[in-house]
C-alpha cells in the first residue's frame, strides 16, 4: 500500500519512455501549439501581454481568450519570465500564460501515508526537477509541452527506465500550485524556509550571585 501511494504520486495518464529531455525552451518550441518564452514588459494589460523574447524582439500578444477561460496562471508581473502557449501557429494569440518565476520553487504537501512530514517536488531553472523527501520516486526534469506540465521521473525498483507524465496546471499563485490529469490531482503549497535551529530557545538571564565564589 505504501509503495502504491508513492508510485501514484508520479504515475499519470500519459506515459512513455523518455530519452534525452531538453530543458525549458528559451524561444519557441515546435509543438501542436508553439510555446514562447520571454520577459513581461511594463505595458502589459488585461487583454494584451507585451513580451520581450530572448532574441530581443518584442511581441504584442492577445491574452483576452486566456483571461476569459482562466488560463492565466500566476501574475502578469513586469520583469517576470512568462511561458505563453499560442493558438495554433498564431504567435500573437495566447491560449495559456504561465508565470515561470512563480512556477519555480519547492512545492510540498502532507505525506499521504501518515501526514507526519512534507513531501513534494522542486521545480528549478533549466528544466531540472528534484524530489523532496520521497525515497521511492526520483524526479528528473520538467517542461511545458503544448500547455501541459511534463514531468520525467524514475520509480524505485523499476530499473532506470524513465517515465513521462503530463499534467494540466489548474492553479498557480505565490503560495499554491495545483496540477492534475485524468487519474490524479496534486495540491501543493510553497515550502516555507526552515527557521534556524535554536531560535526559539530562551537563555536564562545571568544574575550577580552566579559569579560570586
Amino acid at each position: 500500500m505504501v509503495m502504491a501511494m508513492l508510485i501514484m504520486m508520479s504515475c499519470g495518464g500519459k506515459q512513455q519512455q523518455a530519452g534525452n529531455v531538453a530543458a525549458d525552451s528559451t524561444d519557441v518550441e515546435e509543438a501542436e501549439r508553439p510555446t514562447i518564452y520571454g520577459i513581461a514588459a511594463h505595458s502589459s494589460s488585461k487583454d494584451t501581454l507585451e513580451l520581450i523574447i530572448d532574441d530581443g524582439d518584442t511581441l504584442m500578444i492577445d491574452i483576452a481568450k486566456a483571461n476569459k477561460e482562466k488560463k492565466i496562471l500566476g501574475l502578469l508581473k513586469e520583469g517576470d519570465r512568462m511561458i505563453v502557449v499560442t493558438t495554433d501557429n498564431r504567435k500573437n494569440t495566447a491560449d495559456i500564460v504561465i508565470n515561470q518565476n512563480m512556477l519555480l520553487g519547492d512545492w510540498v504537501m502532507p505525506d499521504p501515508i501518515d501526514g507526519s512530514s512534507e513531501v513534494g517536488i522542486s521545480i528549478k531553472e533549466g528544466g531540472i526537477a528534484e524530489t523532496i523527501e520521497l525515497t521511492s520516486i526520483t524526479y528528473r526534469t520538467w517542461k511545458i509541452v503544448d500547455g501541459q506540465l511534463e514531468i520525467v521521473s524514475v520509480i524505485e525498483g523499476g530499473g532506470q527506465e524513465e517515465e513521462v507524465n503530463y499534467y494540466d496546471i489548474t492553479k498557480l499563485t505565490n503560495d499554491s500550485l495545483v496540477y492534475k490529469n485524468d487519474e490524479d490531482s496534486f495540491e501543493y503549497s510553497r515550502q516555507k524556509p526552515k527557521e534556524p535551529y535554536g531560535d526559539d530557545i530562551e537563555l536564562e538571564q545571568s544574575a550577580l550571585e552566579d559569579f560570586i565564589m
